[in-house]
């Protein structure tokens, strides 16, 4: 499904705010301008006016994305994503493309730490597993990109279209995902190996005991 880059940038406001201010959702025009052009969490950051907002929003619920909603007392028209229902992820998978849709390709730690106001991943091979199934997808979702020089991690991307990374970045194949979800995971361990062993030397030191570890 290819999408613009405005309605990228609308249906990842809506899937963010259901999850982080459910007390404000569904959302007004005026509402979803700001959530669009607001300067954190964001990348690019954006200057859209509510016409171009209200007119991505339409052609998201033309594509079944999206629905308005005139509840009793409403004194404007509210919008909502149908955007799990549609695609069929799960809420955990619809926090991690929010954030791929907001803020473009991401490493899995950096998705880690930007979905924890939305939902919370174990470590990261969790969030390598709800990755791995939306890009193994009938309709993949995402997919993994190659490392740039100089960089140690992979990142990710959503495949909806505009992208703000290069298009003709190459990817990885499906089956390399294990693999660099497993290596993140040793990363992981070995850091939280480090941790213990400085836990215990400084315990050995108070106590005056002499434990040995390795």
């Amino acid at each position: 499904m290819e999408l613009t880059e405005i309605e990228v940038r609308v249906l990842g406001c809506l899937i963010e705010k259901e999850m982080t201010t459910p007390d404000y959702y569904p959302m007004t025009a005026n509402s979803m301008v700001s959530a669009c052009n607001q300067k954190s969490n964001r990348s690019p950051v954006v200057d859209y006016g509510e016409t171009e907002v209200v007119d991505a929003v339409d052609r998201l619920r033309n594509r079944g994305l999206a629905r308005t909603v005139h509840g009793k007392g409403d004194r404007s028209l509210k919008y909502r994503h149908v955007a799990t229902e549609t695609l069929k992820i799960t809420s955990r998978q619809g926090a991690l493309l929010a954030v791929l849709l907001l803020r473009g390709p991401q490493t899995l730690g950096e998705l880690r730490s930007r979905t924890s106001r939305y939902t919370e991943f174990a470590d990261l091979a969790d969030v390598a597993d709800e990755l791995r199934a939306m890009a193994d997808a009938e309709e993949p979702r995402v997919e993994m990109l190659r490392h740039r020089p100089g960089e140690k991690e992979s990142r990710y991307r959503h495949l909806f279209g505009s992208s703000t990374d290069d298009p003709d970045e190459p990817t990885l194949e499906p089956e390399a995902v294990a693999f660099e979800s497993d290596s993140s995971r040793v990363d992981e361990l070995e850091t939280e190996l480090g941790e213990l062993r400085e836990r215990v030397a400084r315990m050995e030191r108070e106590l005056g005991l002499d434990l040995d570890l390795t």
